[in-house]
């Protein structure tokens, strides 16, 4: 049998902004034909091969139960009728209606499961990158000799470099495709997340983690925008928001992970004094795995048709369609039956094509540099086009709704850990053992001393040997024909002591440990130096389990609203969530302990992703194909740049108060959660 698809053509109509893809008739330019190539009328078969269907009969028939199909042709006449009373339906709703016909018929099934397993990774491997740097820096700032302020700004890059990348990669996404823009974004994180596994100096891990943000940056804009344009309306809010729980698995892998392999920081290999690989690198490689598999899963996957279809290429969306057609049938055992579209109505695209210089005309790099102005200037010509008379409320609604959740909540994923640590040190130093005036001569010191402070004492004639010091202070104190040796110590200082014929040899106490100290003849000898000799252990398996129970928390509330995505409506849930969580925030107000506080974390992780996982299904729903990874991208890196306020505020105030950051969280997410009522229903809205 001939190829049926050598049959099909593009017609495009005079003055129209849209054409026809294929042959025949057909109601809003979509058609059904038997069989390929078009048989005569009479001996049309029922879009089988093998059999025909009518002589076999309905078996809910007799109880009165519809035939599917037919359900189908009243859902679609009367989308039809919603939008047919004015004269002309616009013609982007038209190939809206007819999109949407098609993935009805091309159901949901196998192909849409795989496609969700590899964006899925790909979410997940957005999920690991907010956690990496926070897991990596008590044990890289040791390797890396970083200063508070080096740390407070690799914390910073991060998110920063997200930011630009959802900005960037989203809009590039409307223009180059979903699947080459996330390929590509994928690549770049995975490699530059490789090389900054094996960055020995912090400038160059600065620079890896930053190009790798701006990589993975992406993937959150274009995974959502990808994954819709392949779902029919009713599947749409439950399966977007399923596909929001590999953000929580990233979570999870990353704290299950770093504690399996951070801790052990002993370990590691070293080539002379300049390459040092300790377990924490091991961690930054490992967590690059689910990125790695998603651009693996990526090779098989196809461009979404929808796109396809906005940029003229009827061809290949066809050939796509009918893929996603007969991949669904035959995982459900009916492989006879037939992709029945013949003709595609699609928009023009001239205004989007790029401007070529004629080899004659120009050289390679100059083509190239037109090409990319080009597309820079549409871009940004599409960021505009969001604050179109059409758009501009949506926008407006939507700009608020991201800042006010990403804003609460990245500012108290910071806070509740930190506030922990905080708690847990006012506790430590509760316990602090207080020696004053106290006379020592002639005493060997094979002990340990922790967490003391010893005032106005003296010191004659005596040995610290071979011990930890830990939280250490001397005020005030004498030091005479004292010799210290081989000594490890962290938070130990000397200020405003006398210290006479004292001998320090193999000791990491080091002219900043004395403050304000009179030195009198006395000897270093072979002092250790350097940041990794400071003994101090973070309290990792906090860290670690923090972190665990707020993504696990995160469960029940993805189940629940994936759930009541579709019988609720996305307004009530991002509404109502975001007004739960705020009641969260307010209980922070009656706790004081450590226990509590971490309860009311996941309790506001579990509640609070039920707001985000709404807020994403709208953000696909609001805006035509065009535009959608776009306003993805720029809404999203809105949300970084909110997470990157919310978080330096609210980690100012710890240890100072905790009125402002309940505060400031509670009236973001009352406000939002009142906006929220403002926004359309979009439960059967048929994605522009």
């Amino acid at each position: 049998m001939a190829d049926p698809y050598q049959n099909n053509y593009y017609h495009q109509g005079r003055g129209d902004a849209y054409g026809t893809y294929g042959e025949g008739g057909g109601q809003d330019g979509y058609g059904y034909q038997a069989d390929y190539p078009a048989q005569e009328e009479d001996a049309a078969s029922d879009a089988t091969e093998g059999h025909d269907e009518e002589d076999q009969m309905y078996e809910g028939e007799y109880q009165g139960i519809p035939h599917p199909d037919e359900t189908k042709a009243s859902q679609r006449a009367a989308r039809t009728k919603s939008r047919g009373g004015a004269s002309a339906a616009s013609e982007l709703q038209e190939l809206s209606e007819q999109y949407e016909n098609i993935m009805e018929d091309c159901g949901h099934g196998k192909f849409q499961w795989t496609l969700f397993m590899v964006l899925g990774l790909a979410l997940m491997a957005d999920g690991v990158e907010c956690f990496v740097v926070a897991f990596v820096l008590p044990s890289a700032e040791k390797d890396l000799c970083l200063s508070n302020a080096e740390k407070g700004t690799l914390g910073l890059v991060v998110f920063l470099s997200m930011m630009v990348g959802a900005f960037l990669w989203g809009g590039l996404a409307d223009k180059l495709g979903r699947k080459k823009c996330l390929v590509v974004a994928l690549a770049i994180n995975c490699v530059f997340a490789f090389l900054s596994s094996f960055a020995q100096g912090y400038g160059f891990f600065l620079f890896f983690r930053l190009l790798s943000g701006i990589g993975i940056g992406g993937t959150i804009p274009i995974v959502y925008t990808y994954f819709a344009e392949f779902l029919q309306m009713d599947k749409r809010g439950e399966h977007l928001s399923w596909l929001c729980m590999f953000w929580m698995m990233g979570g999870i892998y990353a704290s299950f992970t770093a504690w399996g392999i951070i801790p052990r920081y002993g370990w590691g290999f070293s080539m002379g004094t300049e390459f040092q690989f300790h377990s924490w690198r091991v961690f930054v490689l490992v967590a690059a795995l689910p990125a790695i598999a998603s651009l693996v899963g990526l090779t098989f996957m196809p461009e979404s048709p929808r796109f396809l279809l906005e940029n003229a290429k009827h061809d290949e969306a066809w050939m796509i369609l009918k893929q996603v057609h007969d991949t669904n049938w035959r995982a459900k055992g009916q492989p006879e039956k037939v992709f029945t579209v013949t003709h595609i109505k699609a928009p023009k695209t001239a205004e989007d094509e790029f401007i070529e210089i004629q080899a004659a005309t120009g050289t390679p790099v100059q083509r190239w540099a037109v090409r990319s102005l080009t597309l820079c200037k549409l871009v940004l010509k599409n960021v505009a086009s969001l604050l179109s008379v059409e758009l501009r409320f949506a926008t407006l609604y939507m700009a608020i709704l991201w800042f006010c959740m990403a804003f609460s909540y990245y500012g108290l994923s910071v806070w509740f850990p930190d506030m922990i640590k905080h708690l847990q040190y006012e506790e430590y130093e509760a316990r602090v053992k207080v020696f004053h005036k106290e006379r020592v001569e002639n005493f060997h010191f094979n002990f340990s001393l922790e967490n003391q402070i010893h005032k106005e004492g003296e010191y004659i004639r005596d040995k610290f040997i071979n011990i930890e010091m830990i939280s250490v202070k001397f005020e005030d104190s004498l030091f005479e024909d004292c010799h210290f040796e081989n000594i490890r110590s962290t938070d130990t200082v000397f200020e405003n002591c006398t210290i006479r014929s004292t001998v320090f040899t193999n000791t990491d106490l080091w002219e900043e440990r004395f403050i304000d100290c009179k030195l009198e003849n006395t000897t270093f000898e072979h002092n250790k130096h350097g940041c990794h000799l400071d003994i101090k252990e973070e309290n990792d398996v906090l860290i670690y389990l923090v972190s665990f129970l707020g993504s696990l928390a995160v469960l029940p509330g993805n189940i629940i609203s994936a759930l009541f995505m579709e019988k609720i409506g996305r307004v009530k849930i991002i509404g109502g969530s975001m007004l739960i969580s705020a009641g969260c925030t307010f209980l922070l107000f009656l706790t004081f302990s450590q226990s509590a506080i971490i309860a009311l974390q996941c309790l506001f992780c579990g509640v609070s992703v039920a707001a985000w996982n709404g807020i994403e299904v709208v953000t696909v729903e609001l805006y035509p194909a065009s535009k959608r990874a776009t306003a993805f991208g720029v809404l999203n890196a809105l949300c970084k740049l909110a997470a990157v306020l919310g978080s330096s505020i609210f980690a100012s105030f710890v240890g100072i108060t905790k009125a402002v950051p309940i505060l400031l969280s509670f009236v973001a997410l009352v406000g939002g959660g009142l906006v929220a009522l403002r926004l359309p229903d979009t439960r059967e809205k048929i994605l522009l």
